[in-house]
């Protein structure tokens, strides 16, 4: 029998995952090829045939998104099989439309057929769109958990961008393991909160492994989503992030809208800096779509140590790259302080170098921002010249990560950061519901 031929379009991520659950085993599909998006430095690598398996001796190739088209007439490809995140509605169907007149079928993957389970209670955190706010609940989920005496284990959503093979499952539990396993900006925005906090953080790319690794360790796993994707692992309780700085964006993203839909609790998060109209917004949409989900209210408080140094003086911005790139924001934590307490923005586009230069030609919206891009080292070397050339008398960092640690600059830098808190803490008694209905496990 002739083996179906797909093509899955991704970005280092989704797609290996259902790649792995749906494919590798089965011998009636021929994964050609995955397609790249988003990510830079992926296209042009291939999918290791340690991690491809039996059917796949010489790996899969990865290939530029761009040549999708020739792709499945050429290779006569029966399914593209779409794999990534933070969509807008109308560019899925345009990626379908692609697929269809080049004559395939176009396949999305649901929950049932990719996610995992597993022998511990999963709490999931996911959102409705890049930058929602996400980061600081997953911390605050945590922080609770762990004061009910619970042991914690955080599964991120997958961030490979090195050597696949040796990244198939990655354990971190302190900032050393990060240099040691060349972690990228990106990455480290997400591990290093967490590390601070004395949380274990697993990774990588093959997450039936690294469940199972997880849950030796974890009487509670905690799936720590990235952009706007679905959870990997079945969820005894969804958290689902909104943002009424982008309200009606929970009704017009994929898989965000999935993700608004399947919640058990839905998080209006940002509710102290946005307008009283667009939380009204997410909230009655919320009661139309998910009415039984429970409906919670958050704030996110910045943080950052001396904060009047910033009155007067010339001030670059550092914010998290992909909230501000594929998630479409134009500020976050640090500009906020910048503006209330008086800092002169400084505009780093006229000295910005190489890829970050590029970035500005790609996301003009980003104004006088400086997206924290550095998916590999020679990235890094451009944001610390960019950085240099500004002219800027101090940085404020917004971003999760400790950029002081990567780069040498002549201006000191002040780290700028979110904390979530919930209001009226309703967050907290859901939870504490949660909590309370489990089993205890046997002490070990």
């Amino acid at each position: 029998m002739e083996r179906r031929r797909v093509v899955i379009v991704g970005a280092a991520g989704r797609d290996f995952h259902n790649f792995n659950v749906l494919y590798r085993n089965d011998p009636g599909t021929e994964v050609v090829a995955f397609t790249a998006a988003q990510i830079p430095n992926i296209a042009g690598r291939t999918y290791p045939p340690e991690l491809a398996g039996p059917n796949y001796p010489a790996g899969i190739p990865i290939v530029p998104e761009a040549e999708l088209r020739d792709l499945v007439r050429r290779e006569r490809v029966g399914a593209v099989l779409l794999a990534y995140s933070d969509l807008p509605h109308a560019e899925v169907m345009h990626k379908a439309s692609i697929a269809l007149a080049a004559g395939a079928d176009f396949l999305l993957a649901g929950p049932r057929s990719t996610q995992l389970r597993s022998k511990r209670p999963v709490v999931s955190v996911c959102a409705v769109r890049t930058g929602a706010g996400k980061s600081p609940l997953t911390r605050f989920v945590s922080r609770y958990l762990r004061g009910r005496g619970r042991r914690v284990v955080v599964v991120r959503h997958p961030m490979p961008y090195g050597d696949l093979a040796r990244q198939a499952v990655q354990r971190f539990a302190t900032v050393d393991d990060l240099d040691r396993a060349d972690c990228t900006i990106e990455e480290r925005e997400e591990y290093e909160p967490h590390l601070a906090e004395g949380v274990v953080v697993f990774a990588g790319v093959d997450y039936e492994r690294i469940l199972r690794a997880a849950e030796a360790e974890a009487e509670i796993v905690l799936w720590d989503g990235g952009n706007n994707d679905l959870p990997f692992f079945v969820s005894d309780l969804q958290l689902v992030v909104a943002d009424p700085h982008r309200a009606g964006h929970e009704l017009g993203y994929y898989p965000g809208e999935a993700n608004f839909r399947a919640a058990d609790v839905l998080v209006v998060s940002k509710t102290d800096s946005a307008a009283p109209a667009d939380v009204a917004t997410v909230e009655a949409n919320a009661a139309r779509v998910n009415p039984s989900a429970t409906l919670v209210r958050g704030a996110l408080r910045i943080l950052a140590d001396d904060p009047e140094r910033v009155r007067g003086r010339r001030v670059l911005v550092i914010e998290d790259g992909p909230t501000l790139t594929h998630g479409g924001m134009a500020f976050g934590a640090a500009t906020l302080l910048a503006r209330e307490h008086g800092g002169i923005l400084v505009d780093p586009r006229p000295g910005a170098v190489g890829s970050i230069a590029r970035v500005y030609s790609e996301f003009p919206h980003l104004g006088t921002v400086l997206p924290a891009m550095g998916y590999g080292p020679e990235q890094i070397r451009e944001l610390e010249a960019t950085i240099r050339a500004s002219g800027a008398e101090l940085v404020l960092d917004g971003s999760p990560v400790d950029i002081g640690r990567l780069v040498r600059v002549p201006q000191p830098i002040v780290n700028v950061r979110y904390e979530y808190v919930d209001v009226g803490e309703r967050l907290a008694a859901r939870l504490g519901q949660f909590v309370d209905g489990l089993a205890r496990p046997p002490s070990r």
